[in-house]
């Protein structure tokens, strides 16, 4: 994408491992590391998974250094500290669609959360005031949680479908344990095909 992002923030550490360690083959069209890592120092990463895969790209290495790595050796290296979370109320529109399967539905409420509260916290806000309609279930991956229902509805890999969630139209670029909406953001999901 133009602004540095490869793929998805989840895609990323394994983008850049991939690229940093294969840039000598694919000359002369060159990647710009600079603007990629940019996305990167720029984004708060919450799960294991997608920290472990960004970790080895932020000190140099890849997966392929890890056996010989000399770790008596190696010096820490220590993030800044996060700043303290604003804990001012937001509103987020949210909103739960299917037009795919069963009896079809589009349901819409506006949720008051505290500031820096992902869409999985929206979500249990929406699910406790209007539990008939927005309530849900999720599954835990090794990426965090995964919506596997919404509605009573869920998605099946033999028919293709899953809970897509977007924001502005677009899909979210993180899951939604991890993602934070900001004031006044539509957040959408979507009972969609893959």
């Amino acid at each position: 994408k133009g602004n540095g992002m490869i793929g998805n923030i989840y895609s990323m550490g394994l983008a850049l491992q991939v690229l940093e360690n294969t840039r000598n083959f694919y000359a002369p069209r060159e990647w710009d590391c600079a603007q990629a890592f940019s996305v990167v120092f720029a984004h708060d990463y919450q799960q294991p998974m997608a920290m472990a895969q960004v970790l080895p790209a932020l000190v140099g290495r890849s997966y392929l250094d890890a056996a010989g790595l000399d770790c008596a050796a190696t010096t820490a290296v220590c993030p800044p500290c996060p700043s303290l979370p604003c804990t001012a109320p937001i509103q987020v529109h949210y909103s739960i669609t299917n037009t795919l399967r069963g009896q079809h539905f589009h349901n819409s409420t506006w949720v008051t959360v505290p500031s820096g509260s992902t869409v999985l916290q929206v979500m249990e806000v929406a699910a406790e005031e209007y539990p008939q309609t927005f309530c849900f279930k999720t599954q835990q991956t090794s990426w965090g949680p995964m919506v596997v229902s919404i509605h009573g509805l869920a998605g099946s890999t033999e028919d293709r479908t899953y809970w897509q969630f977007l924001s502005g139209g677009n899909a979210l670029d993180e899951g939604v344990g991890s993602y934070k909406p900001k004031d006044g953001e539509h957040i959408e999901a979507v009972f969609s095909n893959y």
